[in-house]
């Protein structure tokens, strides 16, 4: 079998690294999930990597558990990246596009991107996507894709999504150090709408909220595009060490209680509930399991309303909230986020490929399966960039896929 046959994302959380291959249908183009890795992930802190070598040997283990599933050596995937240096910000531009006979080409919107965000964007940032809103062309408004028109002056409106540099470099020097060399480069929360999201949730207005082990990322969408992009540094650990120190028990325990007794909702009375480790069976109280939990989740959807407000639509979201990632599966949390945000609340299960794999199907799989299907994306369009050289940077293969993940998004089936 050929490499192109096969796509493969690899999220790159701080708490779990998860990689899915699919093998991609010659017919349909549709991935059929054939390899699945999971493991706890070292070395990163809140998004960012602190330690090269900790991510690198666990992208290296998730991989060779999916390599054994699918019977596929995988050396090319689409990966992810995540943190509050992650932002989102709108950018215009224009060129003089050429005679007046002249036909709007991708070149030409290549070109318009690039002094959207040439200038305008620091030079400690890396740009990872361009999402065209709209364009103009000769004082035309509203125009959303003028290849194949005529006209002389072209100008964009855009949303740019960037991040640090540094961070991008060492999640790329990650992967690279587990020898697979990155396709493209995606926050993990707009791999997971990828994922989750259909194409009247995206025209009506809908958020994403990735709630993961240190961070909680935000993207909302809204007319068919991507509006905005904010994380919010706050995750599930936090609740996992809250409970530690007000339980007075250590990490390995409050993780257990979190998982088999928090409530995002508090319950009316109080009871005793037992957690058992290393031989030795603890108790705890309800209501003191709740009052931990309650404080922590009303910080942490202050952020995400305050994130929302940044992008305009705080209560403003007919589609309302799609919770993914793995701090979706505290139990009530639905409810909490309902009442707190004031919208609509489903909890994201990752769709667009075939075959049956419960694994995947689960909200904290939603970023790989996304970063899979925009790596199947980029090998079935041949959008794939050539790689040049192998300098640290984000050359190459990485730069020739800018504003890809845009033009995806714009073809739901």
């Amino acid at each position: 079998m050929q490499q192109s046959q096969y796509a493969v994302g690899i999220d790159i959380g701080t708490t779990m690294i998860r990689c899915v291959v699919g093998h991609i249908d010659s017919d349909t183009g549709k991935p059929t999930v054939v390899g699945v890795g999971v493991a706890p992930n070292s070395g990163m802190r809140k998004g960012v990597v602190a330690n090269l070598a900790g991510p690198a040997k666990v992208i290296d283990e998730v991989l060779g558990e999916a390599e054994r599933m699918s019977g596929q050596e995988v050396d090319e995937a689409t990966i992810s990246i995540n943190g509050s240096h992650i932002i989102s910000s709108r950018a215009d531009g224009m060129i003089a596009a050429g005679g007046a006979d002249h036909e709007i080409n991708e070149e030409d919107l290549l070109r318009v991107e690039e002094v959207a965000t040439v200038g305008k964007i620091p030079a400690n940032r890396e740009t990872i996507e361009i999402v065209p809103h709209s364009y103009r062309l000769d004082g035309q408004d509203g125009i959303k894709d003028p290849i194949g028109m005529t006209g002389t002056r072209l100008e964009i409106d855009a949303v740019v999504v960037s991040a640090l540099v540094p961070h991008v470099n060492n999640v790329k020097k990650a992967a690279e150090m587990a020898t697979v060399q990155p396709h493209g480069i995606a926050p993990s929360v707009l791999a997971a709408a990828k994922a989750v999201l259909n194409e009247k949730q995206i025209e009506s207005g809908v958020a994403v909220i990735d709630m993961g082990g240190a961070t909680t990322s935000v993207a909302v969408f809204e007319e068919g595009d991507l509006q905005f992009v904010g994380v919010v540094p706050i995750g599930g650990n936090n609740i996992t060490n809250d409970l530690a120190i007000g339980l007075k028990t250590n990490p390995e325990v409050a993780e257990q209680v979190k998982l088999k007794h928090a409530r995002a909702v508090a319950r009316e009375t109080s009871e005793a509930v037992s957690v058992k480790h290393d031989k030795e069976t603890l108790q705890f109280e309800t209501a003191d399991i709740d009052e931990i939990v309650e404080a922590r989740l009303e910080e942490i959807f202050e952020g995400i309303e305050k994130e929302l407000k940044k992008a305009g639509r705080s209560g403003k979201l007919p589609s309302g909230v799609v919770l993914v990632g793995d701090g979706s599966h505290l139990n009530k949390l639905s409810d909490f986020a309902k009442e707190a945000l004031g919208l609509a609340v489903t909890i994201g299960r990752p769709t667009g490929f075939a075959g049956v794999n419960e694994k995947v199907e689960q909200p904290e799989f939603a970023a790989a399966v996304g970063l899979m299907l925009l790596d199947a994306d980029m090998l079935t369009t041949g959008q794939v960039g050539h790689k040049k050289g192998t300098d640290s940077g984000l050359s190459g293969g990485l730069k020739a896929s800018k504003g890809l993940l845009a033009r995806i998004f714009k073809k739901f089936k």
